[in-house]
């Protein structure tokens, strides 16, 4: 948590591996981020990391089982495969029943769980959400929150999440928060 500007969303990214600090290092899950060339760095991301951002950033053109579906095609995965990985992600977030779905046919909600069901389709080690209920109403919110906290608590999931609503943070086993660059808590 942090005030607006305060580098939330840029720690994330550090963390996750999109972005690089300008100095310092950063390891994650004894991985020392800094010291990896940009192939190792994306190798690295997309066999521990799964994104759940505040847009939703679904293809409109695609099926929610497609856009869940989508980062399995950078794998060695056959078709069969990525099947049953993509209906277990999509159970798992409670649209199972809406897999032929186009994101306009889904609820705000109901993208983001598809959202999320393309996170965890690659079976990810860290789950990093960039406020993700912040453009949902407060009934989808808590069930995304729900998510997030079943994900950590019940599936094993490090999930990593940035708010600056204080009833989403409280979702959280830890709260931090940024303030100037500097981290407490």
């Amino acid at each position: 948590m942090g005030p607006s500007g305060s580098g939330k969303s840029t720690l994330l990214h550090i963390i996750a591996g999109i972005d690089r600090p300008t100095s310092g290092s950063c390891s994650v899950q004894d991985v020392d981020l800094t010291r990896l060339n940009e192939s190792q760095m994306a190798d690295w991301r997309n066999q521990n990391v799964g994104f759940v951002f505040q847009t939703f950033n679904l293809i409109p053109v695609l099926t929610a089982f497609e856009n869940v579906e989508l980062p399995l095609l950078l794998t060695r995965l056959n078709a069969k495969q990525r099947r049953q990985q993509v209906n277990t992600a999509l159970e798992l977030v409670g649209l199972a029943d809406r897999a032929k779905h186009l994101p306009r046919q889904l609820s705000g909600g109901q993208e983001q769980r598809v959202a999320i069901a393309r996170a965890l389709v690659v079976d990810p080690k860290l789950v990093v959400a960039d406020e993700p209920t912040g453009n949902l109403d407060s009934q989808s919110a808590q069930e995304i929150l729900n998510i997030l906290q079943m994900l950590s608590r019940e599936v094993g999931k490090t999930v990593i999440m940035v708010t600056h609503d204080p009833k989403a943070a409280a979702f959280g086993s830890r709260s931090v928060h940024l303030e100037k660059g500097e981290l407490s808590g």
